[in-house]
């Protein structure tokens, strides 16, 4: 039987979507994680502990693990697995995407360095370094700009700032961010900011799957609410898109010509886009699929998930279908509104019993602590609906959210 790996770190969501997926298709699964399993022992090769932060050690370990249980592919579920998983699929000649276009797609300074080479449109950036002096740094910068971590997701960090005086004060703010005891990094990464000019417009997510170097477009969403700063919380996803068709073309040559600029050729994408006046510019482009439980979303053909498709594309399976379902759907990334210890989710029931909503997931324990952005890189919970048109599906769930009530104590 086939046998695939998954690395999955243990603060993900995503673990049952992809066991389930696995499952479905009769495949054999591993889960590789960075904290040690308590029945690791007795699992028989389902279980590994993997170092996810030394990829050399890393590697080793999973081409060790795959002389005892051959693997046929490896498939990393979130943005911190990405490189593991395309340095060890190279180091046992599985197919894959290069570790340089995955480190490409990953540090958003290379990433920006990779489009700007291939002329591609791209705001006007800078590298600073966290020993300059942030105020000489804001002197040489055109505003408004965005302030970003070199590698952190879901808009972590990321803050824009109209004014000098904003910019060292961001600074600063970022900087704290980056000495947090969750993050670790390389000295590049963790001792550098990437500051770009802003760029207005709306945003729009794409999401892809990448054959043989051929982009396959699995969906593209809409971001109805502003994305304007100083925070970039995302909120709502829909799709299918309202832009024109000939925009949405326009976006999809954009996402293709910014993988073949890094080098991608096979598995997930996900890509993050302004469409300002002069057309589309590429925000990020991730060599994985969407984040949190969003791909709760999208079906294909006769009801096939999305970690259905991945898992099958990367063992080579038949793909069914690549369409998507017609009926519109949308998700709403629940947002914390401020920090404290959750306590209490009222409502939870009402906000699930609006028509046309599928499910209210909430995701964060009663009685843990909660963090907004920009500090914060985690949301309260996501709600899923289904509609008739993409406006009812986004009205639906800001019916849904506006039932929920959150109890957080200081």
């Amino acid at each position: 039987m086939d046998r695939l790996l998954l690395l999955i770190p243990t603060t993900s969501y995503r673990v049952s979507d992809f066991l389930e997926a696995a499952h479905r298709l009769n495949v054999e699964v591993t889960v590789g994680s960075d904290q040690r399993q308590v029945l690791e022992k007795y699992s028989q090769g389902r279980t590994v502990t993997l170092n996810f932060r030394n990829l050399e050690r890393g590697t080793k370990q999973i081409v060790d693990f795959a002389h005892r249980y051959p693997l046929r592919a490896i498939i990393a579920t979130d943005e911190e697995t990405t490189m593991l998983a395309a340095k060890a699929s190279k180091a046992l000649g599985l197919p894959h995407n290069s570790p340089a276009s995955v480190e490409a797609a990953t540090n958003k300074y290379r990433f920006r360095v990779a489009l700007a080479e291939a002329g591609l449109p791209s705001p006007q950036f800078t590298l600073v370094s966290l020993d300059e002096s942030p105020a000489e740094a804001a002197r040489r910068v055109a505003y408004p700009c965005v302030l970003k971590p070199l590698a952190l997701s879901a808009s972590r960090g990321v803050i824009r700032a109209d004014d000098a005086a904003a910019f060292v004060a961001n600074f600063h703010r970022i900087a704290k961010i980056l000495r947090a005891r969750d993050i670790e990094s390389t000295a590049e990464v963790g001792q550098h900011l990437l500051v770009e000019t802003y760029i207005p417009g709306t945003e729009v997510a794409l999401e892809g799957l990448l054959i043989r170097g051929r982009l396959n477009v699995l969906a593209l969403f809409d971001k109805p609410d502003p994305l304007e700063g100083p925070f970039f919380e995302e909120t709502i996803y829909v799709t299918p898109s309202r832009l024109p068709k000939a925009v949405q073309c326009m976006i999809t040559a954009a996402t293709a010509e910014a993988v073949d600029a890094l080098g991608l050729l096979e598995g997930p994408i996900h890509a993050e886009l302004r469409v300002s006046e002069d057309g589309p510019v590429m925000i990020e482009l991730a060599a994985r699929s969407i984040g949190g439980l969003c791909s709760r979303v999208l079906r294909f053909g006769a009801g096939i998930r999305l970690e259905d498709l991945i898992l099958q594309h990367a063992l080579g399976l038949p793909i069914e279908s690549l369409e998507r379902e017609d009926r519109p759907a949308g998700v709403m990334m629940i947002p914390i509104p401020r920090a404290g210890r959750l306590q209490q989710v009222r409502g939870i029931q009402r906000a699930r019993n609006v028509p046309g909503v599928e499910d209210v997931a909430i995701t964060i324990p009663l009685g843990q602590e909660v963090i907004p952005l920009p500090e914060g890189n985690k949301y309260l919970g996501f709600i899923f609906a289904r509609k008739e048109t993409p406006e009812a599906v986004e009205a639906t769930l800001r019916e849904a959210h506006n039932r929920l009530q959150f109890v957080i104590e200081p």
